[in-house]
């Protein structure tokens, strides 16, 4: 499982640093960089549902700290937003 696990963090990575947009590439692949390695196998599943959502969505979210209408991706966003000093962000 630990292999399986890995593999998911080393893809996620990846995916969030290769999404189209440099924005979105620079915001969510600096975020899954320092985190990954720290996430469980729920958490990952949480970033790459993030990750598969359009950059528009994403984008509002982060930028705005509009709801995705989804407890556990708001969460994250909250996460992500910390990490880069967000307006409105516990840092």
């Amino acid at each position: 499982m630990s292999s399986d696990l890995g593999m998911r963090r080393r893809r996620a990575v990846w995916r969030a640093s290769h999404r189209g947009t440099k924005e979105m590439d620079y915001l969510l692949g600096q975020f899954a960089e320092q985190a990954v390695d720290s996430m469980n196998s729920e958490e990952i599943s949480v970033l790459e549902r993030l990750i598969e959502m359009q950059d528009p969505e994403i984008e509002l979210s982060v930028y705005e700290g509009y709801s995705l209408g989804d407890r556990d991706l708001d969460t994250l966003v909250s996460l992500i937003r910390e990490f880069h000093g967000f307006p409105g962000s516990r840092k």
